[in-house]
């Protein structure tokens, strides 16, 4: 099993990219002992950021990882989005500057691939126009990205992917108990790795056959998400309860306003960042906010001592 988190992007006081300040967060993941970053995605501000400046934090995120993996030897996978554009050619483009800039699996959006949701045609044919324009040995991924819209995949999709030879990753953003295992049921046996978005069902997932945990709240807790995804099944009891806390708290992530909300926790945890997003305002993270972060903190930082003393 395996847990990813959704890389945030830090901004410094002129709105521009802290390419400095997001390679602390490289550090922070790797310390919280996760196996691996979902670089330039939607937790990214994916859709408010240039061209180039994808690329630039891409390239920055993946030479620090893959740095620090061979400083520690251990392995820190990267994969990497990118694509935000209508057109087939413009998105080509897109995935091929991120791949240039280097990625352990270059991701698709679903949403990209069948951008009026006309069907299952739409999207292989698409799909099909696109990978022939990126290169030949970059692994392939995807993900089911909410915004514009929830582009779920299907059964016939997955078969799709699985006859190229070349998916090797997919963010499950579905949040369904039971079309989680049939995708698990689907993929088994194969190199496609099923990683689940939602925190509320990632133990089950886990126990129906996914194969960990790819999303947001790993930019809060990032111990508690490697620990379950490592442990679930040689320690049931205390997985049961680490799941009902990261299932708890997991509902912050509507409730208050992410992506501020995990860039004030990165200032709880001594990385200093700035209170801006290209898509949120500021002021949309109250003194309630705040103290929901420093609550949830609190818990939180308790049950990773007490996981990491054996208790």
């Amino acid at each position: 099993m395996e847990s990813f988190v959704t890389m945030i992007t830090p901004y410094k006081k002129d709105g521009s990219v802290d390419y400095d300040t997001a390679e602390k967060y490289v550090d922070w993941y790797f310390e919280n002992g996760l196996d691996g970053i979902f670089s330039v995605c939607q937790s990214s501000e994916i859709f408010f950021l240039s061209l180039q400046e994808r690329v630039h934090l891409n390239r920055l995120v993946y030479a620090r990882a893959k740095k620090l993996e061979k400083q520690h030897g251990r392995r820190f996978t990267v994969v990497s989005s990118g694509h935000v554009s209508d057109s087939m050619e413009d998105q080509a483009t897109e995935l091929c500057a991120i791949a240039e800039s280097g990625t352990d699996a270059l991701i698709l959006i679903t949403n990209r691939l069948d951008p009026n949701n006309e069907g299952d045609d739409t999207f292989i044919r698409n799909a099909e126009i696109l990978l022939a324009k990126l290169p030949k040995d970059v692994k392939l991924g995807l993900y089911e990205c909410p915004r514009p819209y929830k582009r779920l995949v299907t059964p016939r999709i997955l078969d799709w992917c699985l006859s190229t030879g070349r998916f090797t990753y997919m963010k499950d953003t579905c949040c369904d108990p039971a079309m989680l295992k049939a995708r698990a049921r689907q993929l088994a046996g194969t190199p496609f790795k099923l990683l689940n978005a939602n925190c509320q069902t990632l133990l089950s997932s886990m126990q129906d056959g996914g194969l960990g945990y790819c999303g947001i709240m790993a930019n809060f807790h990032p111990y508690l998400y490697s620990w379950l995804c490592h442990n679930w099944d040689k320690q049931p009891e205390t997985a049961a309860l680490v799941q009902s806390v990261i299932g708890t708290f997991g509902f912050t992530e509507v409730g208050l306003p992410y992506p501020l909300t995990a860039k004030y926790h990165m200032n709880l945890c001594g990385i200093p960042t700035e209170n801006l997003a290209r898509n949120r305002k500021s002021e949309e993270l109250t003194d309630y906010g705040r103290l929901c972060m420093r609550e949830m903190k609190l818990a939180t930082d308790k049950l990773t001592e007490m996981l990491k003393e054996g208790k």
